[in-house]
C-alpha cells in the first residue's frame, strides 16, 4: 500500500474513533502536553485545506516557531464542535497537502503518533500495521521534518523494535515494542516504562528535559534546508517495510 493511501485510511479511522468518544473522553488530556483528546483531533484538520499556504505564512509570522504556529491553529479549530471536526476529517481524508518538498512520510508519522496520543490515555488498544509504524519510525530517525523538533535526542542510541525486527542507530541500546519505541522517539515519556536497555536513562533525560528554545535564525534554518533540497522522486511511494534491519 502506498503511503498516501495509508494516510487516507488513517484519517478515516481517526474520524471513526473520535465520533465514538464521550464528552469525558474528549476532555481527557492526551499525550501531547496541554492538549486534550478533542484538541488533538482538531490539530489533525488544521492543514487539510490551504495547508502549505498556512505553513508558509506561519513560518514568516512566527520565524518558524512550529509549536507556536500549531498551538494557534489548533486553538482555532478546537472551537468547532467535535462532529464538525469528524466531518472534516472524513470529507478531506484525501487531502494531498504535505510539508513542502518533504513527501507524505511526515504526514503519516504525524497521524500515527497522534492516534497513539489519543488511544494510550483512553486505554483503547489497536494493532497498528507494521508498515505504518515503520514509515513513522524511519522518518523520525533519519531526516525528521523541522516541526518534529527532534534535535539530538537520538544521538548515540541503538533503537530496536523487539516485535518487528527493525532497528536504527548505534550506541547504547533502547529496545521495546514498536509502538512504545515510536512514542518514546516522538518525545512521549510515558512510553519509556515499556523499554529496556542501557540507553533508556539517557533517552529519558533528553525527553523530559526542557527543550532549548533556538533563536529565529536557527529556527529558520530547518525549513530553508528542507525547501532547498530536491523533492522526493515519487511523493506517494515509499518502502514501507525495511529490507535490512539497522
Amino acid at each position: 500500500m502506498r503511503v498516501f493511501d495509508m494516510i487516507v485510511d488513517e484519517r478515516r479511522r481517526m474520524a471513526d474513533l473520535v465520533s465514538t468518544l464521550s464528552a469525558d473522553q474528549l476532555r481527557t488530556p492526551s499525550l501531547c502536553a496541554g492538549w486534550t483528546v478533542h484538541d488533538v483531533a482538531a490539530h489533525l484538520v488544521t492543514y487539510l485545506r490551504f495547508g502549505q499556504l498556512k505553513l508558509y505564512a506561519g513560518i514568516v509570522a512566527t520565524a518558524a516557531d512550529f509549536d507556536r504556529l500549531n498551538g494557534y491553529l489548533t486553538r482555532r479549530e478546537a472551537r468547532r464542535p467535535t462532529h464538525e471536526i469528524v466531518d472534516r476529517l472524513r470529507r478531506r481524508a484525501g487531502s494531498r497537502v504535505t510539508i513542502p518538498r518533504s513527501g507524505y512520510d511526515p504526514v503519516l508519522a504525524d497521524i500515527v503518533l497522534h492516534d497513539l496520543d489519543i488511544r494510550t490515555p483512553l486505554a483503547i488498544p489497536r494493532d497498528v500495521p507494521e508498515d505504518r509504524l515503520w514509515v513513522a519510525f524511519d522518518h523520525l530517525t533519519t531526516k525528521p521534518s523541522p516541526g518534529f523538533a527532534m534535535g539530538s535526542r537520538l544521538a548515540g542510541l541503538e533503537l530496536r523494535a523487539t516485535d518487528a525486527g527493525w532497528s536504527r542507530g548505534s550506541g547504547a541500546p533502547v529496545h521495546g515494542p514498536a509502538t512504545s519505541l515510536l512514542l518514546a522517539v516522538g518525545g512521549r515519556s510515558v512510553a519509556l516504562a515499556d523499554l529496556t536497555g542501557d540507553g533508556v536513562p539517557l533517552l529519558r533525560d533528553r525527553t523530559t528535559a526542557p527543550a532549548p528554545k533556538p533563536g529565529p535564525l536557527r529556527r529558520l534554518a530547518g525549513p530553508l534546508t528542507v525547501l532547498l533540497r530536491p523533492p522526493p522522486k515519487d511523493r506517494r511511494s515509499r518502502d514501507a517495510v525495511p529490507t535490512v534491519p539497522g
